[in-house]
């Protein structure tokens, strides 16, 4: 284990990823602001690394959830691991909007522009959701049950496939002998090999990175950045009030630093940053919060609820932006009238993953809910939705990492030691995809039957 960190140490700074990934956002910004055109050009390069991605998404996710649950056990045990996920989750996306409220009260970005929501068109609003709509609370729970499994799988629906991942392995704690051992065996041999050929994909994360921001700058300019300035920056103050809070959080439960965590997670956050996906970084999460003493079980039920229930950066984004939107037409918002949003936002905030513009459509749902912000007022985050939903994702993945860590403390599951130890640098992460050994009772000779 010392040789893998020497080896790492030796390694240069250039050659680390995400020094490339930094460079790649600086220069995707530069060629997307200097020449738009190109900078539109390759936007199918950062859609090409997204699709590759989501396509081990869901075979990964049944994989480790399987042997997760196995390699515990005990059905109550997941079954409470289930439970308090749900649970923490409820909490802190709560705090979540609180804090975005808050924000948006104190600093009042949208005081001041003056817009008339009557000027305002749906039309491109609608363009962006498709015409979608958030599932009411009975559909939303039918949802989770799919067709057909097979059928889960390709339409790559998260909570789907959790479910069949649960299902087929709590089966499997209930067969005993060499079946069980048999299956579990194989699951694990192909957990590898997904995570080798998602080895082959990360290679193309700089590429990806400049593609992303350099069509996000040349979409939008960085002029957008100048006229919505005020709410970037409350955004940003939002996000990072939140990010305290779950600092706390570790600090008070587990006597972990979450910026150390966050540091053993950064190539993650950044990525996710550039490209505003968080499904581009999951199986990178899963793999690092495993090897950092997370329980396979709790990783495995952690992340993939987390990217539908614990929106934390979502949640920031839409009750500030509703306030943001009242503000901004001239709507003067009571304590009453903020109160009832808050409760709409706790439904509509949920579920969102997966729907075509689901921020616009949890912002539209709720203001038609409240009815006292002008629907046709959501078509004003069109311009900076790109770049809030920066933030959105960065958040996500930093809410989805303390949670991991939460939860499997939570149930005795976490290797505080080794937790300790990984987040200090004296263990260095070594990915799975790194290197996959062929049993030895192969043998060389066997080469020439191909």
């Amino acid at each position: 284990m010392t040789q893998i960190a020497a080896k790492s140490k030796q390694k240069p700074f250039y050659k680390g990823l995400f020094f490339q990934i930094m460079m790649a956002i600086v220069l995707g910004i530069a060629v997307g602001y200097l020449w738009p055109s190109f900078g539109n050009a390759v936007k199918p390069i950062g859609d090409g690394f997204i699709k590759l991605i989501k396509m081990l998404i869901a075979p990964l996710i049944f994989g480790v959830v399987v042997v997760g649950i196995a390699k515990v056990g005990n059905i109550k045990t997941v079954g409470r691991i289930g439970g308090k996920t749900i649970l923490y989750f409820e909490i802190v996306t709560t705090f979540a909007l609180l804090i975005g409220l808050l924000v948006a009260n104190v600093m009042n970005p949208g005081t001041g522009m003056n817009v008339d929501p009557s000027s305002l068109s749906t039309n491109e609003v609608d363009a962006k959701t498709n015409g979608s709509e958030l599932p009411s609370e009975g559909d939303f729970f039918l949802n989770m049950i799919p067709d057909s499994a097979v059928g889960a799988f390709s339409s790559n629906s998260m909570l789907q496939v959790l479910l069949i991942s649960c299902l087929f392995g709590i089966a499997l704690v209930h067969i005993s002998g060499k079946t069980a051992e048999t299956l579990l065996n194989v699951l694990e041999k192909v957990n590898d090999v997904l995570f080798k050929i998602m080895g082959y994909i990360m290679k193309l994360t700089a590429l990806a990175t400049f593609s992303a921001m350099a069509f996000a700058v040349s979409q939008y300019g960085l002029g957008t950045l100048a006229a919505f300035g005020k709410l970037f920056i409350a955004m940003t103050i939002a996000c990072l009030a939140f990010v305290l809070v779950l600092a706390v959080i570790l600090r008070i439960y587990l006597k972990l630093s979450l910026w150390k965590v966050i540091l053993y997670i950064r190539e993650e956050i950044m990525l996710a940053f550039a490209t505003g996906s968080t499904e581009a970084v999951m199986p990178q999460l899963m793999d690092k919060f495993e090897q950092a003493g997370c329980n396979k079980a709790v990783v495995g039920l952690v992340v993939p609820t987390g990217y539908s229930f614990n929106l934390d950066g979502a949640s920031i984004y839409l009750s500030l932006a509703l306030v943001f939107l009242a503000q901004a037409t001239g709507v003067d918002l009571s304590l009453t009238d903020q109160l009832l949003m808050l409760g709409v936002l706790l439904l509509t905030s949920k579920g969102m993953a997966g729907i075509p513009g689901s921020a616009f459509v949890a912002l539209s749902a709720t203001a038609a809910a409240t009815g006292s912000i002008p629907v046709a007022a959501v078509a004003l985050m069109l311009a900076p939705d790109r770049f809030m939903g920066n933030y959105r994702t960065t958040v996500n993945i930093i809410g989805y990492a303390v949670a991991a860590f939460i939860i499997a403390r939570w149930e005795n599951l976490l290797d505080l030691q080794k937790a300790n130890d990984v987040l200090d640098g004296k263990i260095a992460y070594q990915p799975k995809n790194a290197e996959i050994s062929l049993p030895e009772s192969i043998p060389a000779a066997n080469e020439k039957a191909f």
